[in-house]
């Protein structure tokens, strides 16, 4: 028996559920790419002045980002002294936001300092089912135009600590947010390394690939193929994204700039991931060992797409890793990712 859609990575869903003739359910890829409808950019509403408490712990901060628009980051600071480094967060795709669940979710990160950026048209403390994005999110989503939001949020946020102590920073990419970690890393100051969770490292034309084929969606990606191949606007939506969106996708690389990129990369993924298939994350793998910067893999057993299993939340264990190389950090990220 197949895979049911309602597994299939969100932003993928609906293509490959029509394809198979099974009734569309959507759900988020992960615990953090569920959302509410959020107001597109455009509409202007007074920007956030200063910064306002998310719980006990984080606050919103809102950011410049690009043409005059502005996003909201979450911030917090370490939770235990000394502060010993910082992570820096690009959150998975959808129209949600982190804050509901940024204290549990970051729990694990005691000496670390917390920035979480969110696309200009993402309402940080919203959480609905990603198929409910209003029509202006659908729209205003695409990754070049949230890597130059992010850029420009990162130079900002660089300005700000110019003073400040330096600590060594990690960049986190969460599914859909680690293809953005190529571009986004020579903006940020004394840079230790990238991490991916739930991301293959391939580009995602290629991973998408692996999955039609591993779940018999092979004529549903053709069709989108055709669609973005074909004369219709950017503006025109196919299977719940905009044909921009589909077209900047395909175009977009990540593999190639991930094994080039001079920083330690560590690479943590469960092997129970009905998102991103176990053949996309063996491929990099294979790969990147190759890499002249440090690399490593950690495959969680039984773990899902969000590196969740019962009883076992592998987040909290990859920031257990974390932890332990902040205490040492010259030898970088993958000295304490330990089996």
């Amino acid at each position: 028996m197949g895979l049911p859609p309602a597994a299939l990575p969100a932003r993928f869903a609906r293509t490959f559920a029509r394809g198979r003739g099974a009734e569309l359910v959507l759900v988020c890829a992960s615990l953090w790419a569920c959302a509410v409808a959020a107001a597109h950019p455009s509409d202007r509403s007074p920007p956030m002045v200063g910064k306002a408490p998310i719980g006990s712990a984080f606050v919103a901060r809102p950011l410049p980002a690009a043409d005059g628009f502005m996003l909201t980051a979450l911030e917090r600071p370490a939770r235990a002294a000394p502060a010993r480094y910082r992570v820096i967060v690009v959150p998975g795709s959808g129209c949600a936001g982190m804050a509901a669940i940024a204290e549990r979710y970051f729990a694990g990160l005691l000496h670390a300092e917390v920035l979480v950026l969110h696309k200009p048209w993402v309402d940080a403390q919203a959480s609905t089912p990603a198929d409910r994005c209003s029509d202006a999110f659908v729209q205003a989503d695409a990754l070049v135009a949230w890597r130059a939001h992010a850029i420009a949020a990162l130079r900002a946020d660089a300005r700000d600590r110019a003073g400040a102590r330096p600590l060594p920073q990690l960049l986190l990419g969460i599914s859909e947010g680690a293809e953005l970690l190529p571009a986004l890393a020579p903006e940020i100051p004394h840079l230790a390394g990238l991490v991916l969770i739930g991301s293959s490292g391939l580009d995602p034309r290629d991973a998408l690939g692996l999955h039609a084929a591993q779940w018999g969606a092979s004529a549903s990606l053709q069709a989108l193929e055709r669609a973005q191949a074909g004369p219709l606007p950017d503006t025109t939506v196919h299977e719940g994204r905009s044909l921009r969106y589909w077209r900047e996708l395909w175009q977009w690389p990540l593999a190639r700039p991930l094994l080039d990129a001079p920083w330690p990369l560590l690479q943590v993924w469960g092997e129970q991931d009905r998102s991103v298939p176990q053949a996309a994350y063996q491929r990099f793998a294979l790969w990147a060992n190759a890499r002249t910067a440090a690399y490593c893999a950690r495959a969680l057993p039984g773990a899902d797409h969000g590196l969740q299993r019962p009883g076992h939340d592998g987040v909290q264990q990859l920031w257990t890793w974390l932890e332990q190389w902040a205490r040492s950090p010259q030898a970088g990220p993958c000295a304490g990712a330990t089996e």
